[in-house]
């Protein structure tokens, strides 16, 4: 069962669904939440006070709507297969408990074609980060991409809110990363190079929006450095944000451009910047093409 509200005074997303005729009680609402079964303009949300806004639509379906539709798919073909990741989603499991990872969701997709499909990790993104991820559909194509990621990808390009105004308008990076007993990266002179170069997009006194690129791959790298230069990734507590007010962290993969493993052909997929980044920075569609 599917029910849509549509938003008429802004408020809270628990208050407004309370407020709508229908038979849920708030602990059932935060249930509902907790299972991400319910969105804000199309993007799910786990907090009972996210802001909501006239004119915004509340979805709210009777079950996990990951498992509804599982994958959101940019491309697919007997190679690659290319998906918009959503936040909080895994892309691989940590422990032998965790069912619902993009792997595991991938798999089983290919697995419907033919139970003999497989699927392969090329790259990985943080959990709390969203976006473009893809996967190879053989061990061929994986050993290719990860034997020379810089020549086969040209381009991997992030979206990052930062708390707040970032003073230069473009800048680069450079740093040695090194992990820690409690798995928390950071920056040191020794280690594995890590370069970020990044330009601002927009700011305003409290946050930036920065675009951000990478020349190398470095686990929590873009994480690192928005810290080092003392603006933290906004919801990123690991690393010292002190902010959140998107009720998730400020980092999307916005775009993959990739040589294809066969054809050699230059091919770009883009995930489109979350709604809540373009409400909280009220970036413009003309800034956003500029990306």
């Amino acid at each position: 069962m599917k029910h849509t509200i549509k938003v008429v005074r802004d408020g809270e997303v628990l208050d407004t669904v309370l407020s709508a005729d229908l038979a849920y009680s708030r602990s059932k609402i935060k249930s509902l939440l907790k299972h991400e079964c319910i969105s804000i303009d199309n993007e799910v949300t786990t907090q009972f006070d996210d802001p909501v806004y006239v004119g915004q639509t509340i979805t709210i379906v009777s079950h996990n709507q990951q498992r509804d539709t599982p994958l959101q798919i940019l491309y697919e073909d007997n190679e690659i297969l290319v998906i918009d990741k959503p936040y909080k989603l895994l892309t691989v499991a940590t422990n032998k408990n965790e069912e619902l990872t993009a792997y595991r969701l991938a798999s089983d997709y290919v697995k419907t074609q033919n139970s003999k499909n497989r699927i392969f990790v090329v790259h990985r993104l943080d959990q709390d980060t969203s976006g473009v991820l893809m996967f190879a559909k053989n061990e061929r194509v994986k050993k290719m991409y990860q034997d020379d990621w810089n020549a086969a990808v040209l381009d991997r390009t992030y979206i990052a809110i930062v708390e707040g105004r970032v003073q230069k308008e473009n800048d680069t990076i450079k740093s040695f990363l090194r992990e820690n007993k409690t798995t928390h990266m950071y920056s040191t002179t020794t280690g594995q190079e890590a370069i970020t170069h990044y330009s601002v997009i927009r700011r305003s006194e409290k946050f930036s929006l920065l675009k951000v690129q990478l020349d190398t791959g470095r686990k929590n790298q873009i994480r690192v450095h928005m810290l080092d230069i003392g603006h933290p990734i906004i919801g990123d507590r690991k690393y010292d944000a002190k902010t959140n007010p998107i009720k998730r962290m400020g980092l999307h993969a916005y775009r993959m451009i990739v040589k294809h493993p066969k054809s050699g052909k230059v091919m770009e997929f883009i995930s489109p910047l979350p709604p809540k980044f373009k409400r909280l920075t009220r970036v413009t569609e003309q800034q956003i093409e500029s990306i």
